[in-house]
């Protein structure tokens, strides 16, 4: 799929660089492809994309952006297209089981661009209201205590024995996959490559496999 054509790549922290050098070699007449991984628009470049081209045409006082556009937004005679791959979310749930089979929030705690106060009320939140929690980001070397404090605020609302699972490099050849419990979740291997998954007070484990019940028994005969 590359072959014979230019490809450019930079590391973590440089994404703003990124998609706009890719929006400047579309500029230039060129088609771009700008790659990362899961889906595009979920804590990816999709947005990023979008926010550049917005300002450029705030900027450049071209006509107003408008919401109907999306996702086929033209601007400076740029057409840009989002296509949709599989999350990390649901490339996890499915080494798991079914632990999003019911309603779920997905929150990352990086706090560099979200403020940790912000992180805060929307995990106590999600807690709260019984969602299963989707953590992405959970722990970095510059970062090795929000899991704990994640794990803690969870903690108030949900069982210690509540079903955790842990799954770093979902589908790839460095994949493992971890069950256990909200107890002893930290005593596993948590790093940036891992998404944890908590389940709701009627997430229930099954021949190691972590099950979200939809509601069917309560209607129907199981």
């Amino acid at each position: 799929m590359i072959r014979d054509k230019e490809v450019m790549s930079s590391g973590m922290r440089q994404e703003v660089d990124r998609c706009a050098k890719a929006v400047e070699l579309a500029q230039d007449g060129k088609t771009v492809a700008v790659i990362c991984s899961g889906d595009p628009g979920i804590y990816a470049m999709a947005g990023l994309v979008f926010e550049l081209l917005s300002a450029e045409e705030r900027k450049s006082g071209s006509v107003e952006a408008k919401t109907s556009q999306l996702p086929n937004l033209r601007a400076s005679g740029l057409s840009v297209e989002v296509i949709p791959g599989i999350p990390a979310l649901s490339a996890c749930a499915s080494r798991l089981g079914a632990p999003l089979m019911h309603d779920f929030a997905a929150i990352s705690l990086s706090d560099l661009l979200t403020p940790w106060e912000l992180i805060e009320k929307r995990l106590e939140a999600a807690a709260s209201a019984d969602f299963v929690i989707v953590i992405y980001n959970p722990k970095s070397k510059g970062r090795p205590h929000n899991i704990k404090k994640a794990r803690d605020i969870v903690l108030k609302h949900r069982s210690p024995v509540t079903p955790v699972g842990i799954v770093k490099g979902a589908t790839r050849e460095n994949e493992t996959v971890t069950i256990t419990d909200l107890q002893h979740m930290l005593d596993k291997e948590i790093d940036m490559q891992s998404t944890v998954i908590i389940g709701n007070s009627n997430t229930f484990t099954w021949q190691e496999r972590m099950v979200t019940p939809r509601g069917y028994e309560k209607k129907y005969k199981i």
